[in-house]
């Protein structure tokens, strides 16, 4: 499919340059770029050999020949640039966290229903191959009942309150940026939780600097989740269940390796995979599958569930006190 379905990338930032690279070293059709500086736009354009390069953001979505817009603004303006692309008739590729908030999230999943549009979150980490397999592991049975999930995401990123991570006005904080990780797996694993419980310390800017959160379910699994803005972890991932285990090694969430034991400790199988460059055209096929077979949902990552991810986001920044400017 890749190179029949025309895309167009809403802003020009970093994960926009990772998107891009993906996208072309892996044969998909990038016709158009939009940012709010033609500048910026054409230097985005040119480094990436995309032919039109827009400098607004009304004109990227207004382009006859874009079919899907990635969108990689910041999360307040997710919602805003997304509805944009709807609203045109695009369909979208969101990066995560989805939106600001659960509102938004369901207003943008009902405006592209109503249209009949593809709204995919830019997970990425679901749709990459040593996540396919451990769906296939456990869907086998071979780790018995699953009970726990233990992930963390804790990087050293710039301490300048006006860099976006520590910056409310941007959505800033190690929840959405990189908490959303840990919790969309957790969703991939158990569905949504029955009780959410979060402890936080915040940044002199009143983000969250890092986050604890324990979700529990109704059939009694737990995940145990971590994420950081200023300390570096190992950021692996323990999936535990009655009859063994997965470990997945660093950085768990990047394609990478893991290794199945059975209970007595015995390694019983060793995924390792080759993915060039950095694996990010994987959530990219999902979105042209979507869109080649007439669908507007997918079973790895339904729009739905997005909301939902979203819902629980709310209620772990309730429950620590994190605010963002106009909510």
């Amino acid at each position: 499919m890749a190179g029949t379905i025309r895309w167009g990338i809403l802003g020009t930032g970093f994960i926009a340059h990772l998107q891009a690279a993906d996208l072309v070293n892996n044969g998909f059709s990038v016709t158009a770029v939009g940012s709010r500086s033609q500048e910026s736009a054409d230097a985005f354009a040119a480094e990436f050999g995309i032919p039109v390069a827009h400098g607004s953001y009304e004109a990227l979505v207004a382009d006859a020949n874009v079919d899907v817009v990635y969108v990689s603004t910041p999360h307040p303006f997710h919602a805003e640039n997304a509805l944009l692309a709807l609203r045109a008739g695009k369909h979208v590729l969101i990066e995560k966290a989805f939106t600001l908030n659960a509102a938004e999230a369901r207003e943008v999943v009902r405006v592209g229903a109503d249209a009949g549009l593809v709204v995919l979150e830019a997970m990425w980490t679901r749709f990459l191959p040593h996540m396919v397999r451990i769906r296939e592991i456990i869907a086998a049975g071979t780790l018995g009942d699953v009970r726990t999930l233990i992930a963390d995401h804790n990087q050293s990123l710039p301490t300048d309150p006006r860099h976006r991570i520590n910056n409310p006005e941007l959505g800033g904080g190690a929840l959405l940026d990189l908490g959303i990780y840990p919790v969309s797996f957790a969703f991939d694993l158990f569905g949504s939780p029955s009780t959410v419980l979060a402890n936080a310390a915040k940044t002199q800017t009143g983000v969250d600097r890092q986050t604890a959160i324990i979700f529990g379910y109704p059939d009694g699994q737990q995940a145990v989740l971590h994420c950081a803005l200023d300390t570096a972890g190992p950021n692996r991932a323990v999936i535990l269940g009655t009859e063994g285990r997965i470990e997945i090694d660093t950085v768990w969430y990047s394609p990478t390796t893991f290794s199945v034991f059975d209970s007595a400790g015995t390694v019983i199988e060793r995924f390792e995979t080759a993915v060039e460059p950095r694996g990010m055209q994987f959530q990219a096929w999902e979105a042209e599958r979507l869109i080649g077979a007439g669908l507007t949902s997918g079973e790895i990552l339904p729009p739905e569930e997005s909301v939902r991810i979203m819902e629980t986001l709310d209620e772990i920044r309730r429950q620590i006190g994190v605010v963002y400017p106009g909510e």
